[in-house]
């Protein structure tokens, strides 16, 4: 491996325990790229956190409702997966007694509205409150089920270019046990389980503006996730609250996002308690050790 790539997956490797660190990268007249932790003149700085793979803030909501006594606090769900929410109130002056706790979390289902608390003022007095909103999706009452994944692709035989704890971008809770296969672009990308598809991206090219790229994730029975990154363009055959069977098309490989050639980045996920973390599974044959057949290497 070329030395600065060796200086540059020892920095990330090293900044892992604080899932965020900015490295200073340089390149030479000859385009070979350096990295510090220092900044230096002419250098550029390239932020290294452990990012979410998406956002939910326009389908997960708190609205605040004020009536003639007080304000009816809720929370809207236009997702087709259940999500865990957390209403904190602070700075509350004015309310009636104690009549609404301060910190409430629940689970809303998919496609609801759930009153979260109501809080009555003080007569002829008015309330006075700070909000803050913290969501995840997923149930972390559900527990996972002993699974062994199929292949989610046809074709191959592929190979394995990062696996869990790898040292480029698989060391933050989110992403720590992904695998990244190296494949064609265009290569068939199947429900490696059935489940419901709750989340879809297909309209980025290149690196876009997210480092997923264009995916597609399937929440199974068991309220586990997995999901399906860096994708083609225009390629996601499949829409949010469809059912899928294990086996049938999702869409076709790509090159998106935070990506450094053409591959398929699979991660299993769950909401470990207001946080979407991944954990380890197992594919149903070996992968490791595979030649590679493949046009390019993430």
């Amino acid at each position: 491996m070329p030395r600065h790539l060796l200086l540059f997956c020892a920095l990330l490797m090293a900044s892992a325990p604080g899932m965020a660190m900015t490295l200073y990268s340089t390149t030479d007249t000859f385009g070979v790229a350096s990295y510090s932790y220092q900044p230096s003149p002419g250098a550029r700085a390239k932020a290294l956190r452990d990012t979410p793979l998406e956002r939910i803030d326009d389908q997960v909501r708190l609205h605040s409702e004020p009536f003639a006594s007080g304000v009816r606090f809720l929370a809207r769900n236009d997702l087709f997966a259940p999500v865990e929410v957390e209403l904190r109130l602070s700075r509350l002056a004015n309310a009636q007694g104690s009549n609404a706790p301060r910190i409430v979390r629940r689970v809303l289902p998919p496609r609801s509205t759930v009153v979260l608390s109501v809080v009555t003022a003080r007569p002829g007095s008015r309330l006075a409150y700070k909000t803050k909103f913290r969501h995840a999706m997923g149930d972390p009452a559900q527990r996972p089920q002993a699974y062994r994944y199929p292949f989610p692709w046809r074709g191959g035989p592929f190979r394995l270019t990062q696996g869990a704890n790898g040292s480029y971008s698989h060391f933050g809770p989110k992403g720590r046990y992904a695998m990244d296969i190296a494949m064609p672009e265009g290569t068939p990308i199947i429900a490696a389980r059935g489940g419901v598809v709750v989340k879809v991206e297909n309209r980025q090219s290149g690196r876009g503006t997210h480092p997923s790229g264009n995916f597609v994730r399937v929440l199974h029975p068991d309220g586990t996730m997995g999901v399906y990154l860096h994708l083609m363009r225009g390629s996601v055959v499949v829409g949010e609250g469809q059912r899928v069977a294990q086996g049938e098309l999702l869409a076709r490989s790509g090159n998106t996002g935070n990506s450094t050639g053409p591959h398929l980045h699979f991660v299993v996920q769950r909401n470990v308690g207001l946080s979407l973390e991944s954990i380890p599974y197992r594919f149903d044959r070996p992968l490791g050790g595979l030649p590679n057949f493949t046009a390019g290497n993430p």
